[in-house]
Order: structure tokens, then C-alpha cells, then sequence
């Protein structure tokens, strides 16, 4: 059984759950997530931009779980960003889900028009169509915006965090705000050999466990949700099998000395970068 966090409006998160990016195959994807929910995984992320809601909910239909035991996250991208089109973008992705609710839908990236893609979100979790609303990409300014200006706070902030960019000050202020920080790129995608570094293969040696299990480790102390992502069966499993042991003071320091400080990804507010990878999709706002 996966411990459970209480977001901000009193509902109960999965601290660990499965995300599915990168995986548009519809048939790899469907796979995977079976695979995931047959492991014990019961927080599933997918998004509009994934491509992929449609396998997932396939799987979820497939699994014979009952609705409840599961949750759901999915994610509006940003040309869907005005009011009109983010009601009609809430609505295609519960089709394509097949689901009556999600549990938790997020607005994918701080750009366009966020106040009318938000008040659509608003209006869903009033309605019963979502059971929580979040951002993703957020910076602590751009959040504290979107609380002072819209009526409901959002309950996560899904955000780049791991031991190359560790984000303290983002997560101390989300945290400080009552905003569950959700982890993506957890073990930023390989990048540094960071499952052959030499302080984390340490801290890991000594609890019998693996790299990966000492990184999803440490963020969980941190009070992170994090949503790791495979296609193999035997990494689901020694993903999840993370809340038999614990990281110490020491150990939570050594793990902390490793932060780059730098975005192992791209800068979110870098022009030339929001234009380069956003800019179509902000232009078709304007058609």
C-alpha cells in the first residue's frame, strides 16, 4: 500500500504514482499502465500533449479496479488556454480517459491566457468533473499570480526536481503555500551517469538498495509526490518498493551537495526557448 499525502482542499494523493510521458505508443502505453496497476500503482499522470490519455484509459478500464481505488491526473497544454477552449479541452480529455471525473487535472505551463483556462478549471471541479485542480511549470511569482487573482488555490505544482536540480527555494515556497510539489524528470532522464554517481551508489550500497530507489527516496523525504516512469516491469517494481527504509541526516546532505542548480531541460522562462518549443501553440490562441 502506497502512503498517501492530503492535498489543500482535503482530498488524499498517492505520494508515488506512474507517469506515462514520452510513451505515444497506444499500445506500449496501455501496456504499461496494466502493467503499473498490476504492480500496485494507483496514481497515474498522463497529459493532452502525451497523446496517450486514450491508452490509459483502456487500461484502467481493462484493470477491474474500482474507480475509486484509483487517481487520475491529467493535463490541459496551452492552446487550449482561453476559457471556451479549455472547457471543450477538460471534456475531450475525460472522453478520451472514459472516465466521469479525474481526480486531479493541471494547467500543463504557465503561458497564454492562464486566468480563463483556470476558470474553466474552476467551474469543472465545481461541477464534479475534476476532483482537484493544479498547475505544472509554475514559478513561486507566476503561482502567487494565479492564488491572488482566481477564487480556488490550486492543490499542486508539478515541477522539474532532482539531485542536478533540486529546486529548494521553488519547493520551500510551494510547501510554505500549502501547494504539493509533484515531481517530474525525477531521475532526470539519466543525464550526468546519475545512476552510476558515486555518492548515491554509496548512500544505496549501504541500504541494500538501488540508485533509483535512493533518489525517489530522498524526494519523498523532502515531502515530494513523485511519478516515476518505465515500461519494464521489474523498474515498476523496484520503483515502488521505496517505504521500507529511510535516508539519514547525513545522508539527506550528501544527496542535497549534488543540486547543478540548472534545469537539465530547458529554462521555462527563457523567450527564446518559451518561443522555440510554445510559440505555435500560444499563436493558434490568437486564430
Amino acid at each position: 500500500m502506497i502512503p498517501t499525502t492530503t492535498l489543500n482542499n482535503g482530498i488524499t494523493m498517492p505520494q508515488l504514482g506512474f507517469g506515462v510521458f514520452q510513451v505515444p505508443n497506444l499500445d506500449e502505453c496501455e501496456a504499461a499502465v496494466t502493467a503499473a496497476l498490476r504492480a500496485g500503482y494507483r496514481l497515474i499522470d498522463t497529459a493532452t500533449a502525451y497523446q496517450n490519455e486514450a491508452a490509459v484509459g483502456r487500461a484502467i478500464q481493462k484493470s477491474g479496479l474500482n474507480r475509486d481505488e484509483l487517481f487520475i491526473t491529467s493535463k490541459l497544454w496551452v492552446s487550449e488556454f482561453t476559457y471556451e477552449r479549455a472547457q471543450q479541452g477538460i471534456d475531450d480529455s475525460l472522453r478520451r480517459l472514459g472516465l466521469d471525473y479525474m481526480d486531479l487535472y493541471l494547467l500543463h505551463q504557465p503561458y497564454g491566457d492562464v486566468m480563463g483556462a483556470w476558470r474553466a478549471l474552476e467551474e469543472a471541479y465545481q461541477a464534479g468533473k475534476i476532483r482537484a485542480i493544479g498547475v505544472s511549470n509554475f514559478y513561486a511569482d507566476q503561482l502567487k499570480n494565479l492564488e491572488l487573482t482566481m477564487a480556488v488555490q490550486p492543490v499542486v505544482n508539478q515541477i522539474e526536481v532532482n539531485p542536478w536540480y533540486q529546486q529548494s527555494e521553488e519547493v520551500a515556497f510551494n510547501q510554505h503555500e500549502n501547494v504539493q510539489v509533484e515531481a517530474w524528470a525525477p531521475f532526470a532522464e539519466g543525464k550526468h551517469a546519475i545512476f552510476s554517481h558515486p555518492t548515491i551508489q554509496s548512500i544505496a550500497q549501504a541500504h541494500g538498495k538501488t540508485t533509483g530507489q535512493v533518489i525517489l527516496r530522498w524526494l519523498l523525504q523532502r515531502g515530494i509526490t513523485v511519478i516515476p516512469k518505465s515500461v519494464h516491469p521489474e523498474r515498476m517494481a523496484e520503483n515502488i518498493a521505496v517505504f521500507d527504509f529511510e535516508l539519514t541526516a547525513l545522508e539527506m546532505t550528501a544527496m542535497a551537495e549534488l543540486d547543478l542548480g540548472v534545469s537539465q531541460f530547458f529554462d521555462h522562462r527563457d523567450p527564446v526557448t518559451i518561443e522555440q518549443i510554445f510559440g505555435a501553440s500560444l499563436r493558434q490562441l490568437h486564430e
